[in-house]
């Protein structure tokens, strides 16, 4: 009954009101009872569906608890709204790989509507998702992705983040911004064409901003904004994050501005750059969607989904090093046996080093970044597993499920980089893992992001040795994650002593 609480604890006059218009018209129409056999689950309570069931500060353990009683696949009704979710591994891959085309749209949430209103990559559907994506792609291949070119823009950022963490004298520091900061830096030099200073006043700004955003679009206003865009818009949450959205849209379109006066067709420094060609390029056909919307949605997605997550892991990273030191220790001593000494990491040696690239994969399935994924949706009439999913249903492939899926995973709920390890100590990548999702929706950066995990990782261990601060002993390190739609760790302070 938590949401109830939740909402009562919030309500006015005015919302009350408005329950009580939401009932009238939930028993006037009726739910609407459909031949179609779609999977099972608990039964709806009026107005308010499933939600009593749920924790809504933390709705992936609510959905893992009742994975545990409905099995794979099952409805759910968030409000007035079913939604199919599937748990597991094999579920997971059955719908996402070996039916990628009935799953293969995003579904479009109120809060994300009203943010992105369907342009960019990640919230765009059709032939112009299909669009974007093919000219992202390529554009972010062209710029290095995968290949030298962007492991020597990595190594150049890890440098001022080794020299910013040295200037703490191992010191306790709170290393979120500075983390933030470096990893965001590697996608602006893709977009922008260039990097910014971790204390220019803009750049701390924007990163901030896309901070507070992971957390206002994952926190349970968000959800009742969606579930009730009458009733959620009277909290006013969704203009919080549009006028977020409209500062970050206003500093992508003064860049934009300012390259298209610049722009040199035989010099083009970024994906704005090459964007403002392909859009040159398209004037002459009846119909592109090389607009301007399409532009700063994209550029959006870029940024934001190529700073929150990989930063998000690697300070998981740091904060499991300083929980388990005799893991930090044999990754160390592996840094210490292939990188000589003054040299940094690149990511040809990551073959050499099956334990480091084992403890960061471990690093992702356990931090968990992404949990609920985002959302599907079924263009037609679906059968998965005997059931119907009627065209346009929201799905949740829960990726939570399938990182500690127990069927997958020996302990799925510890730290235990023996998941990648085989049993001569060779790494081996299980096919459940999956934190950038798969299927035509998987996340278009995972190379570039598998590529500054390894470096910033590898070349923060080698650099120094992680340890909490004096008085706070490594079993009061907290593993529970902050609220939001990724989940991130809780603050902490950690000590950074060189290795000299």
């Amino acid at each position: 009954m938590a949401f109830i609480a939740y909402f009562l604890a919030r309500a006015d006059v005015l919302i009350y009101f408005s329950i009580f218009i939401a009932l009238y018209i939930y028993w006037i129409n009726g739910i609407k009872k459909s031949t179609a056999k779609m999977p099972p689950g608990p039964r709806p309570l009026p107005v308010i569906g499933n939600l009593n069931l749920l924790d809504l500060e933390k709705p992936h353990e609510s959905l893992m608890q009742l994975s545990e009683k409905y099995g794979e696949i099952f409805t759910l009704h968030f409000g007035p709204q079913k939604m199919v979710i599937l748990a597991g591994y094999k579920i997971v891959k059955e719908a996402l790989v070996t039916q990628a085309e009935d799953f293969g749209e995003r579904a479009i949430t109120p809060i994300f509507k009203a943010a992105f209103k369907g342009h960019g990559i990640i919230f765009s559907n059709g032939e112009q998702w299909k669009s974007m994506r093919r000219f992202t792609l390529s554009t972010l291949r062209d710029f290095g992705m995968g290949k030298k070119s962007v492991e020597a823009r990595i190594q150049d950022e890890l440098m001022p983040l080794i020299e910013s963490f040295r200037s703490h004298n191992g010191k306790p520091f709170n290393n979120h911004m500075l983390i933030n900061s470096a990893v965001s830096n590697v996608i602006c030099s893709i977009i922008f064409g260039k990097r910014f200073e971790y204390d220019d006043p803009t750049f701390e700004k924007l990163i901030k901003m896309l901070d507070e955003d992971a957390k206002l679009v994952g926190s349970p206003q968000a959800l009742l904004y969606n579930y009730y865009p009458f009733i959620g818009s009277l909290l006013g949450l969704h203009k919080k994050i549009q006028q977020t959205n409209i500062e970050l849209r206003s500093f992508i379109s003064q860049c934009t501005t300012n390259r298209r006066l610049e722009l040199d067709a035989n010099d083009i420094t970024g994906y704005i750059d090459a964007y403002i060609l392909k859009q040159e390029q398209e004037t002459t056909k009846a119909q592109t969607y090389f607009n301007e919307g399409n532009l700063l949605g994209s550029v959006l997605d870029l940024f934001g989904a190529g700073t929150e997550t990989t930063s998000s892991t690697i300070r998981w990273g740091i904060l499991l090093m300083m929980k388990y030191p005799e893991i930090q220790k044999k990754v160390q001593e592996e840094i210490k046996t292939h990188i000589k000494p003054g040299q940094l990491p690149t990511v040809e040696d990551r073959r050499k080093m099956p334990y480091t690239d084992a403890v960061i994969h471990e690093i992702q399935r356990f931090g968990n970044i992404l949990p609920l994924n985002v959302s599907h949706s079924t263009p037609t009439d679906v059968y998965l597993r005997g059931y119907l999913i009627p065209k346009g249903t929201e799905v949740i492939p829960f990726l939570t499920s399938v990182l500690y899926d127990k069927t997958q995973w020996k302990t799925p709920y510890d730290f235990n980089p023996n998941h990648f390890l085989d049993e001569n100590g060779k790494f081996v990548r299980p096919d459940a893992f999956m934190p950038f999702s798969v299927g035509k929706r998987a996340c278009a950066g995972e190379a570039l992001a598998k590529m500054e995990l390894f470096l910033f990782f590898t070349g923060l261990l080698q650099a120094f040795t992680f340890y909490p601060p004096s008085g706070v002993s490594r079993e009061d390190l907290s593993l529970k994650p902050g609220i939001g739609f990724t989940l991130v760790p809780t603050p902490y302070m950690t000590c950074a002593k060189p290795d000299y």
